[in-house]
């Protein structure tokens, strides 16, 4: 069977040229093509989160986020970002402010008030944790996390339609269209939620620095406007919540690595209540 056998109807349908080979996710099928002149991106969504954030994104517009050209399904056409940016690059080559910035800029993008509602179902933030609550009594470190979660959970503020997964590979260079976001979750909840993945980015080699830690925290607060507590007690529950995600996937070095940060913000929030 040739890479693009299971492609072709689709390619056929919207008069698309592929430009790549396909490649895959754990959770989608994905293939570079040409649409009209234009590079784009074909995804197949293969799990409820993918699907209901294809949703998200076709409600975004393109304003903030990747435009959505055309959709059948749990396939869509989207834009395709070719800018020389990158994120990452930037974090880890002494701009990491910079980055940090870009990333607080669009997470306030996309969390701005707008009409109607996506066509999907949302997954509540109290569900989308579940995965912490089971293991709440399996670690110290994993009980702390979730009593901060809890509480945070019983306590929303500012709820939005959330990303639910920003981070630097996931705000894009589109050139002229400026940073969007791509690959939405389909979540809904705390804005502030959004905000605690830019401190706990297991990709980022530099995540669990001190220094590191304390100075993007800085820069987070400023731009999102939430306090430092609030944005330590969402930290401190996501590490959590992303160490019990690996966990299940059993890389226990990134497990470990989350385990790291939240102690961080443990220690932060403990001086600053002292």
């Amino acid at each position: 069977m040739h890479p693009l056998d299971q492609w072709q109807p689709v390619l056929e349908r919207w008069s698309l040229t592929p430009d790549g080979l396909p490649f895959s996710t754990p959770s989608s099928d994905l293939l570079a093509v040409r649409w009209q002149g234009r590079p784009a991106m074909l995804k197949r969504a293969n799990t409820p989160e993918e699907q209901a954030g294809a949703a998200v994104l076709r409600w975004w517009g393109g304003d903030g986020a990747a435009e959505v050209f055309a959709y059948d399904g749990d396939t869509v056409l989207m834009e395709r970002a070719t800018g020389s940016g990158d994120l990452m690059n930037m974090a880890i080559t002494g701009r990491d402010s910079d980055a940090t910035l870009i990333l607080c800029d669009a997470i306030k993008h996309l969390h701005r008030q707008r009409p109607g509602a996506p066509e999907a179902t949302l997954t509540p933030l109290a569900d989308w944790f579940n995965s912490l609550a089971l293991v709440r009594n399996d670690d110290r470190r994993y009980a702390r996390s979730w009593a901060v979660a809890e509480s945070l959970l019983a306590d929303p503020r500012d709820e939005v339609v959330l990303h639910g997964d920003v981070h630097h590979d996931n705000v894009l260079d589109f050139g002229a269209r400026g940073w969007l976001a791509i690959d939405p979750k389909g979540v809904y909840g705390d804005r502030g939620y959004d905000y605690a993945n830019l401190l706990t980015n297991p990709d980022l080699p530099t995540a669990a620095d001190p220094e590191r830690f304390a100075s993007q925290l800085e820069v987070i607060v400023v731009a999102s406007g939430l306090s430092h507590e609030r944005l330590l007690r969402w930290v401190l529950a996501f590490a959590g919540l992303s160490a019990a995600w690996f966990d299940e996937d059993g890389d226990a070095e990134r497990r470990d690595r989350d385990f790291v940060i939240a102690d961080l913000a443990a220690a932060r929030l403990t001086d600053r209540s002292e």
